[in-house]
């Protein structure tokens, strides 16, 4: 009896041994879910946090791009200033020819070179005394031509109209004298192309000026036209103040024009082709006698309102003299 007690007493510490080893087993096993559970939150909850903790970056601020600044209106004539100082030059009473008169009714005075067939014409001071450097060239080369008359050829006559627009210079040295007594730009007042008033964008501006009551209406563009009327040069320069360049006659282009200007660009420093300003040249004398008179014709501009150039245009005259269209 007492061994099956001592039996049942051996089972009952058993399964009391395997219960609390059971509960402690339970209890461990629960304390590291639940750990688990507070530490590690499921795929839900991650994307709700961050969700609700994300905060969006701006856009960067934009700075919009200007439009491009349009570029200036380029004058080319610089701020009026005095016109050049002026010594009279005595010029000799042979060779020269009256081929008419001013409005103000001064002699338009023109100096003859040579006897030959092969007539050429020089035009200076057709802006009067605010390009009075190109009548100061005109006498320096009327002058050495008085010294040196063999550098004209002898098939040839060169003419030199020293001043088409002896009233503008006579009235002033400067922006004051560019018109002629009529308030006239004589350069403006040719019958080809001519227009009594223009767009001044990009041309002079310095004063008030128009292109006449009609074309030629002018008695310097009226003496002018008949003499080369008369004449008939087979080329023609136009001499003019400042820093353009050369400028060939014809509108539209007159290749014998653009050949002259080719040729003279390649003794100057003048630019070629010109600088371009904008400026709608309507009424001038080198495209009438290019369009109207098949003429070879160009306008060199001095470098400035005060110098003559004189080396250069001595380089200029000799292959003007030699040239051929």
């Amino acid at each position: 009896m007492s061994k099956k007690l001592g039996g049942i007493a051996a089972l009952l510490w058993a399964i009391n041994l395997s219960a609390a080893l059971g509960l402690i087993a339970l209890l461990y096993f629960s304390g590291i879910l639940s750990a688990a559970a507070r530490s590690e939150p499921g795929p839900d909850a991650s994307l709700l946090s961050l969700a609700g903790s994300a905060t969006r970056t701006p856009f960067p601020t934009v700075t919009p791009i200007p439009p491009p600044t349009r570029r200036a209106t380029i004058t080319p004539w610089p701020t009026p200033s005095p016109g050049p100082s002026v010594t009279p030059m005595v010029m000799p009473p042979a060779n020269r020819q009256v081929i008419g008169r001013s409005e103000e009714e001064r002699p338009l005075e023109v100096y003859r070179f040579g006897r030959g067939p092969v007539h050429k014409l020089i035009v200076a001071g057709i802006h009067g005394g605010y390009e009075y450097n190109t009548v100061q060239l005109a006498d320096e080369l009327i002058a050495y031509l008085f010294d040196h008359p063999e550098v004209v050829p002898g098939d040839t006559s060169l003419f030199i109209l020293r001043n088409l627009n002896p009233d503008g210079s006579a009235r002033a040295m400067g922006v004051e004298g560019r018109a002629n007594a009529n308030n006239v730009d004589l350069n403006r007042n040719w019958p080809y192309n001519w227009q009594k008033e223009w767009e001044r964008d990009g041309c002079w501006i310095w004063r008030p000026i128009e292109g006449g009551e009609y074309a030629g209406s002018e008695a310097e563009v009226q003496a002018l036209i008949a003499y080369i009327d008369a004449i008939k040069p087979m080329a023609l320069i136009s001499y003019h103040s400042a820093a353009l360049g050369i400028f060939a006659g014809g509108v539209p282009d007159f290749p014998p024009s653009i050949r002259l200007a080719e040729a003279v660009a390649e003794v100057t420093n003048y630019p070629w082709p010109p600088i371009d300003t904008g400026c709608d040249y309507t009424g001038n004398l080198t495209d009438w006698a290019a369009n109207t008179r098949s003429i070879p014709s160009i306008d060199i501009e001095l470098t400035n309102h005060r110098d003559t150039d004189f080396a250069q245009n001595l380089r200029v005259l000799q292959v003007f003299l030699g040239w051929k269209p």
